[in-house]
């Protein structure tokens, strides 16, 4: 009987797991997108640069903190930059990778995700061109966990980011956050994205707010 219990016990950890899967799942990952304020543009935002500083730990005590399947020296600095999240068994030990497909990584996601704020507030965006307002944009936090549960599994995203706003002469830094939370009970991609998706709007939300108090 308790063999038994140990059984079904592992069995439905696997099932919470998709099938206790160690390889990498390829997640895509989409930034909202709505009108923006207004019809007139208030002008032009050239975001000269958008890099990845997130921190990577081997075998970190939180889910939250990045890492890889595997040792993370022995992958580059443009490597890591495809890396979201790692898969876990139900029991939350760490399995395999979570990665974006071919084309996509943090830092064009980010760069997607600080158009869009400022699309939303009537600016036109580009990655180049003259502009007397600029951005540059640090990544400090872009990475999504779960916590296994007994029937339900809790998806979180959470993304963190600095800019350095420059309008003429003057230089203003912003921090802004955003959190997504997502309550499944498989690990499929769709729970994995949809944890990204509120993260997503809820930064939005957070940088529209930072980015009034600048005066944009």
């Amino acid at each position: 009987m308790k063999n038994f219990t140990i059984l079904a016990v592992s069995a439905l950890a696997c099932l919470f797991t998709s099938g206790c899967v160690v390889g990498r799942r390829t997640v895509a990952l989409s930034v909202p997108t709505a009108a923006s304020v207004g019809t007139a543009s208030k002008g032009s935002v050239v975001i000269k640069a958008v890099s990845d500083a997130r921190h990577f730990e081997n075998n970190p005590s939180s889910p939250s903190t990045p890492s890889i399947d595997g040792d993370v020296n022995s992958i580059t600095a443009e490597q890591r930059k495809i890396f979201i999240g790692r898969q876990r068994n139900g029991f939350g030990r760490a399995m395999g990778d979570i990665a974006m497909p071919a084309g996509q990584n943090v830092e064009n996601r980010t760069f997607d995700l600080i158009k869009e704020g400022f699309s939303r507030r009537g600016y036109t965006v580009s990655a180049q061109g003259e502009s007397k307002d600029a951005v540059e944009v640090s990544i400090d936090e872009f990475w999504a966990w779960f916590t296994p549960g007994f029937a339900t599994i809790s998806f979180e995203s959470r993304i963190t980011c600095k800019l350095t706003i420059h309008r003429g002469d003057q230089v203003q830094n912003l921090t802004v956050t955003g959190h997504g939370l997502n309550v499944g009970q498989i690990a499929s991609d769709a729970n994995w994205a949809l944890a990204y998706t509120r993260g997503f709007d809820d930064f939005l939300k957070n940088l529209d707010v930072e980015l009034g108090k600048t005066g944009f």
